[in-house]
């Protein structure tokens, strides 16, 4: 009998063992295959006659700053996703000028710049190895085209330094954002489109002349804006608030400059924590793996090891401590693998902070004045527009207060 109670326990120490080498084994065998294939960007087939260009206004991104986790792993870094909000911007704006089924496509500061088209987007994802952005797309009668979720995987290659891939590593995301604006445009009727240019010069007329532009748009109940009626094409208001908006125009091109120089200033150092971001979360999945492992094993050689040791004979009880004293140590490779893991979490947090110094705003300079870009685009852009009011009350002798 005690032979048998010995035999017993350490079998049970065996089954411990194999049991957790068995579930190493299974979360070993998981395959990552990527290539740097991504969905092609497709490209207008015939020449779009003038007046049925519609002008596309991209807002800069929200960073997600506020949806975001406390998960260690997402790597949010606030200073890098506000970066990326004007990278992904302008990079999607390069996309949609290049299918060339666009007017005049610009990354705007906010919605508040009535445009044809609207895209709207928000960073749910960016860590160098996943990106995932939410897109809408509005045009200027509040109609929504789509709302769509937007994901893709970089590959391996993407940040090969002996071999550099052409174009972004997830130029897929944007050439399929484009490609889904690009159908949905081509289904637009040419009275539809028309409509659509008239309702954003009706708008804007309307932002800075309430009273005198209000009774040519209405708003149904489901928020779409409709035409009433339209002012005589030599009326002098619409003429002088045509001449605003070719300045306001002309500001807009000015950020877009802006927005280029700043995307080129932030290329090498953004790829370059992308292309360690990559690395530091492949191996950072890789060290959590074994240490789950090494805590799961670890934690079986014990329990088998409690039950050898309860065994009545010296060799059981031996057997029994050899169980517990080695799934202790798997337990202690577990949890520092884990602490290896969060030391390359702080690794990231300092190549986040290190490219604040790399996005700061920059000085614009317009024709008749320098801009500093101390603050955010969006302030720059409301005293831009507080000045375009005031320029349109001395030009009329109105006294509008609401833009």
């Amino acid at each position: 009998m005690p032979l048998s109670r010995t035999n017993f326990c350490v079998d049970a120490l065996r089954r411990g063992l194999l049991m957790a080498a068995l579930l190493a084994l299974g979360a070993c065998t998981t395959t990552d295959v990527r290539t740097t294939a991504f969905t092609p960007l497709t490209v207008e087939d015939a020449t779009i006659p003038e007046d049925r260009l519609l002008d596309v206004g991209i807002v800069q991104f929200n960073p997600g700053l506020d949806s975001a986790g406390t998960d260690e792993d997402e790597l949010v870094f606030p200073e890098l996703r506000r970066a990326e909000s004007r990278y992904i911007a302008v990079t999607l704006a390069e996309s949609l000028q290049s299918s060339q089924g666009w007017g005049a496509v610009r990354v705007i500061p906010s919605e508040r710049t009535n445009i044809d088209v609207t895209v709207v987007g928000a960073i749910l994802q960016s860590d160098g190895e996943t990106l995932t952005v939410d897109v809408t797309v509005t045009d200027s009668s509040g109609r929504v085209w789509f709302n769509k979720e937007y994901t893709e995987q970089a590959s391996q290659y993407a940040y090969d330094r002996k071999h550099p891939t052409e174009g972004d590593a997830f130029q897929g995301v944007y050439n399929r954002v484009a490609n889904d604006m690009l159908i949905y445009r081509q289904r637009l009727s040419d009275q539809y489109v028309a409509e659509l240019r008239t309702i954003s010069e009706m708008k804007f007329a309307r932002s800075f002349s309430p009273h005198a532009f209000d009774r040519y748009l209405i708003r149904d109940e489901d928020g779409i804006y409709q035409l009433t009626a339209l002012p005589a094409e030599n009326d002098p208001m619409l003429e002088r608030v045509r001449r605003i908006r070719e300045r306001d125009y002309l500001f807009v091109d000015t950020l877009q400059g802006y927005y280029g120089t700043f995307v080129k200033s932030m290329e090498t150092p953004y790829q370059e924590w992308r292309a360690m971001s990559y690395e530091e979360v492949q191996q950072m999945r890789e060290l959590k793996r074994k240490a789950r492992n090494h805590t799961i094993m670890g934690a079986a050689a014990i329990i088998g090891g409690i039950a050898a040791a309860g065994g009545g004979t010296g060799a059981a009880r031996a057997a029994g401590q050899v169980g517990i004293a080695g799934g202790g140590y798997l337990i202690k490779s577990g949890f520092d693998r884990r602490a290896e893991a969060k030391m390359h979490i702080e690794a990231l947090q300092e190549l986040g902070d290190s490219m604040q110094s790399e996005v700061e705003p920059q000085i614009v300079e317009l024709e008749d004045r320098t801009v500093t870009l101390t603050g955010t685009v969006e302030n720059q852009y409301r005293q831009w527009r507080e000045l375009l009011r005031e320029i349109y009350q001395a030009e009329t002798g109105a006294l509008e207060n609401n833009i």
